[in-house]
């Protein structure tokens, strides 16, 4: 009797606990569901998502790097981007500021690779200790803290140094992975990162242990992917990281002068803002600039980037050529403007990375190939597209040029890859926007620079469409599109 009482009693308090865990379960989930509509969005910061006005001025400054075979098999390095920003800081007088993604010496076990981010490095130190009171800093990316698992020598030999360096808290930017975010943002981040590492470095063996809370905060995928370094005198917008894995890595710049400086001051001040404070050396600019010239430019962060590219390519009508270099394309709304804009009459050619590999490591292929036959099979073969010949580098360029059949031409580039999770506000990006009479050396250079890898002119630089575009791509483009749905993705 007294066995069934009890039995009887446990039932009761079983049916009493269970309404309490159905409840706690429904608000966690009305929880999680509201972190993720308000992470999603939320107001951007103050500063962020920045247009600059239009300036005019007389020049701009095309430079690349390009990585290709030569004809006896041997690599060649064709490289004029890093040895410039080291003669930009060189050149300074009041003050530099630099703000740059990746920026690190790691590496896998038996990669070599040259020591640019070391280079670098001793070029701000030897500035600093040559002029004291100059104001020097440098922004970049907890990705080179291992995510605050370790840190970065180089970054510790700049604060020894007297130079401001600065790690971006993205966690204010909105959420591009808010399923997963919503749950690090309820029960994880409180804990921080920092901690004795003991998990192997995916992102470079000879890199520094990393800790589970690290790998949980790195999984946010997010993001100050900006590329920048401006003096008082000059600035240089690029498309490439001062990385020693990424030193091969074909890449894009622009260097500018003039007003537009102030600019890109103000659009790094807004960084600051979110990451802790400072103040960012400001810009005066000379009373003899007039403001006058034949091309204009404008600068542009985050989302603004992604409203330039759609207005130009619908824009784009009978006669245009559009050209793309980029690393990775996958932006819905980027994809529909170009088949669009094929229908109007646009001539399109698109110059891709094959995502063969990742500083040595092998890729699936993802996003480019499911979007590269994507276009093709949309545009019956119409929108034209070649792979960059690349082996253990990546081409990892991003910039658009439009060569009007009347009018100015257009260029647009820097940090932004055509994807969601670069051009909707997640990352924080800069790119430079360019229109350039046809006639302009500006305007020649990146018209021959475009000619000379998709003819193959001197090397070969790139591939023909079905050189990767094996019978795993339907399986691939199945991947893609999941990843895109959840968010659950790099690009």
């Amino acid at each position: 009797m007294f066995s069934y009482r009890r039995q009887t009693s446990d039932r009761k308090t079983s049916r009493g606990t269970f309404p309490y865990i159905r409840t706690g379960l429904v608000l966690l989930v009305l929880w999680l569901i509201a972190v993720m509509l308000y992470q999603t969005y939320k107001p951007l910061p103050s500063g962020i998502a920045y247009e600059s006005p239009e300036y005019r001025v007389d020049q701009v400054q095309f430079l690349h790097d390009l990585t290709y075979p030569s004809a006896d098999g041997q690599m060649e390095h064709e490289q004029q981007i890093f040895q410039r920003m080291l003669q930009v800081i060189e050149d300074a007088e009041q003050f530099v500021v630099v703000d740059m993604f990746l920026f690190n010496n790691y590496q896998h076990k038996g990669q070599q690779f040259p020591p640019i981010s070391t280079e670098f490095t001793e070029t701000l130190v030897a500035k600093k200790l040559q002029k004291p009171d100059m104001d020097i800093w440098f922004i970049t990316d907890e990705v080179n803290t291992n995510y605050n698992s370790a840190p970065n020598p180089l970054l510790e030999q700049m604060k020894q140094a007297g130079i401001h360096v600065v790690i971006t808290d993205v966690d204010p930017l909105r959420d591009s992975t808010p399923v997963y975010s919503a749950v690090w943002r309820t029960f994880f981040q409180w804990f921080g990162q920092s901690g004795n590492g003991w998990i192997p470095n995916l992102m470079a063996t000879d890199g520094p242990d990393v800790t589970v809370r690290s790998y949980l905060k790195l999984l946010n995928v997010k993001a100050n992917h900006r590329k920048v370094v401006v003096s008082e005198k000059t600035a240089i917008v690029s498309s490439g990281n001062v990385h020693d894995a990424s030193a091969y890595h074909s890449n894009i710049a622009f260097e500018i002068t003039g007003p537009i400086i102030g600019d890109i001051l103000q659009s790094e001040q807004a960084v600051l803002n979110i990451s802790g404070g400072g103040k960012i050396p400001s810009y005066t600019a000379p009373t003899t600039d007039p403001n006058k010239g034949d091309l204009r430019i404008r600068y542009l962060t985050e989302g603004k980037v992604n409203d330039a590219v759609l207005h130009e390519i619908n824009q784009s009508a009978k006669g245009d050529t559009l050209w793309m270099g980029m690393f990775y394309i996958a932006s819905p709304k980027v994809l529909d403007a170009l088949l669009e804009a094929l229908k109007r009459g646009t001539e399109i050619r698109l110059v891709l990375d094959p995502n063969e590999n990742a500083f040595g490591q092998e890729k699936t292929g993802i996003p480019n190939r499911p979007v590269a036959a994507e276009l093709h099979d949309k545009s019956d073969g119409k929108i034209q597209i070649r792979w960059y010949n690349t082996t253990k580098e990546q081409y990892h360029t991003k910039m658009m040029y439009i060569a009007k059949a009347t009018g100015d031409h257009i260029v647009l580039g820097g940090s932004t890859n055509f994807t969601p999770r670069n051009m909707n506000d997640y990352n924080l990006e800069n790119d430079l926007w360019v229109a350039a009479p046809p006639d302009n050396s500006f305007t020649h250079d990146v018209a021959n620079y475009f000619d000379r890898i998709w003819n193959n002119e001197d090397a070969e630089f790139t591939l023909n469409l079905d050189e990767f575009q094996e019978k795993t791509t339907f399986l691939k483009e199945i991947v893609y599109k999941l990843q895109l749905i959840l968010g659950l993705t790099t690009f």
